[in-house]
């Protein structure tokens, strides 16, 4: 019975691997658990792994080492990927003043965790922990962790007892901030949703299709070439054409010749909807089914580019209408419609809208490829390059003034930077960046469970005696000042001074903690897909200055 006994108490790979796989297995069914609506996620495989190391399971130190730092780099690379192609946008129009507030957070809840350090001289390295906890920020953990490896060669269990200490109530503190804002601009939420209805519908959109009647005589007897040189600034697609002397439909080339009352239809966006208009004529209503008669012989299909040698091409490039006659009016990127212009760069998993007859849009599938079999299939060349990147670059030593010690990036900073830029530029060098969306989870939740597990069966056995010795109690409190003080003097900012719709307020506070059982209560609340706008808009943001943050606060205090 050796083989048991080896199995259930050894220091083996075998034994190493059965308590991780006990402790995701139970932390995933826990996290599952809701207690006023609210569920820790991911989160109880850490405290399901400290309780388990409290009562004396251990794991080979190596191998739970190797783990914890493999399975944050699997985790901040998926988020990087994930959250990549928006970074750069969200800063445009209103996301500049939500991310300022966002960045307002978490400088604030830096500033909050400083000071508490020097009143009670708590070591810095465990209030960091407190601070990751009390924003829910796992990913800032793991980079306080390596900051702190790579200064001293060894680990701090403190900086994981003050993330789990913490953590619980600062979901609590988060949903909390969100009832106070609410409770003191005492927020009418059937108004606030009123709002936000009035606000969509002038928002503009990624593509929206018109149907025009040619009235301008400057255009009569053009061609559509011709009209977009006129236009040449705005973003629109002529798909077809009804001409008014025989009602025949066309699809529209460069060369097809505007009358008099021909009627068109357009693909655009909101903002140039009006120039368009404008030139040509005014607006009918036809239903879209009207442009594709029953005795047509033209057909609209949904194409998806599978493949690889066509990323990073210009649509422009392909010919695609003049040599087989069709017309790509829509671009679907991740959810969104663009305008299917000349200029827009292809990526691997766009959905083309394509019009023209059978026999060329079947010849253009074979040229797109249209193989979702294809898409399924893992590109494991950009994952493993872009995290063999992201550890060079976390390993390579920056000098700032005031630090003696040189500041690396670390295995959380740097694979995250990588990933962001890889997403969002990655097809100009011809790296395939799609991944299918369970394929992201998949990584991110295996490398999040490997990293909690591994840091709670870590700290597990220093866990009770700090609570009940060391002052732990009091860390509760620390951590939920810092979760609140911050949240809250945004959150009055954001409302009183820039007059912030709650629901977009209440998502920017989930999103500057990246924490999404809050943004799941915030949406239940709302009852709209508004607070996830706003946590979306902040969170790659948020993300990169949490992992940031984390580290600069060891590396500036200990270097």
């Amino acid at each position: 019975m050796n083989w048991i006994e080896d199995l259930l108490w050894g220091n083996g790979i075998a034994h190493s691997i059965l308590l991780l796989s006990v402790v995701i297995a139970i932390g995933t069914q826990l996290g599952k658990v809701k207690i006023f609506g609210v569920s820790l996620g991911a989160t109880l495989i850490l405290f399901v792994g400290i309780l388990l190391g409290h009562f004396g399971f251990r794991a080979n130190d190596e191998i739970l080492h190797f783990l914890k730092e493999f399975g944050l780099i699997l985790f901040v690379f998926s988020v990087g990927m994930q959250v990549g192609p928006g970074f750069f946008s969200s800063f445009r129009k209103g996301g500049i003043t939500l991310n300022l507030l966002a960045c307002g957070i978490v400088l604030l809840g830096a500033v909050t965790t400083i000071v508490i350090h020097f009143i009670t001289q708590i070591p810095i390295a465990t209030m960091v922990g407190v601070m990751s906890g009390a924003v829910t920020n796992t990913p800032g953990l793991g980079a306080a962790q390596q900051a702190f490896t790579d200064l001293f060669g060894s680990g701090e269990p403190t900086i994981a007892l003050g993330y789990a200490v913490a953590y619980p109530l600062g979901v609590v503190g988060i949903i909390l901030s969100m009832l106070i804002v609410k409770w003191v601009f005492r927020v009418n939420m059937d108004k606030e949703t009123s709002k936000i209805e009035e606000e969509e519908e002038k928002q503009t959109q990624g593509a929206t299709p018109i149907s025009l009647v040619v009235k301008n005589p400057a255009i009569f007897n053009r061609t559509i070439a011709d009209l977009s040189h006129l236009l040449e600034h705005r973003q629109f697609v002529i798909s077809r054409i009804l001409y008014t002397d025989n009602g025949r439909i066309e699809i529209g080339t460069g060369q097809s010749v505007l009358h008099e009352d021909d009627k068109i239809f357009v693909i655009t966006t909101d903002r140039d909807a009006e120039t368009i208009k404008a030139l040509i004529g005014q607006e009918v209503t036809m239903d879209r089914k009207q442009w594709i008669p029953t005795d047509s012989q033209l057909i609209s299909r949904r194409i998806v580019i599978t493949k690889p040698e066509l990323n990073g091409k210009r649509l422009g490039d392909l010919q695609l209408r003049r040599v087989h006659g069709i017309n790509i009016t829509r671009i679907n990127r991740a959810g969104v419609d663009l305008v299917a212009t000349k200029g827009l760069t292809l990526q691997i998993g766009d959905r083309l809208t394509v019009v023209g007859s059978e026999p060329a849009i079947a010849r253009v599938e074979l040229i797109l490829g249209n193989s979702l079999k294809r898409l399924n299939d893992p590109n494991l060349i950009t994952l493993f390059l872009g995290i063999a990147l992201g550890v060079i670059l976390g390993s390579i030593p920056f000098v700032f003034p005031g630090i003696p010690q040189p500041v690396k990036l670390g295995l959380a900073g740097g694979p995250l930077i990588v990933a962001i830029l890889i997403s969002r530029f990655g097809y100009h060098y011809k790296l395939i960046t799609y991944t299918t969306q369970s394929a992201n989870l998949m990584l991110r939740e295996v490398g999040i469970s490997l990293f909690l597990a591994c840091v709670g069966l870590g700290a597990g056995e220093a866990f009770v005696d700090t609570i009940v010795n060391k002052g732990g109690f009091a860390w509760i409190g620390y951590g939920f000042i810092i979760t609140i003080i911050p949240l809250l003097i945004i959150g009055f900012l954001g409302r009183y001074k820039f007059k912030l719709n709650y629901y977009t307020l209440i998502g920017l506070l989930a999103g500057s903690t990246t924490d999404p059982p809050a943004l799941a209560y915030a949406n239940t609340a709302a009852g709209n897909d508004s607070p996830a706008v706003g946590y979306a808009t902040v969170y790659p943001i948020t993300m990169f200055l949490r992992v940031l943050t984390a580290q600069l606060m060891i590396l500036f205090f200990y270097a």
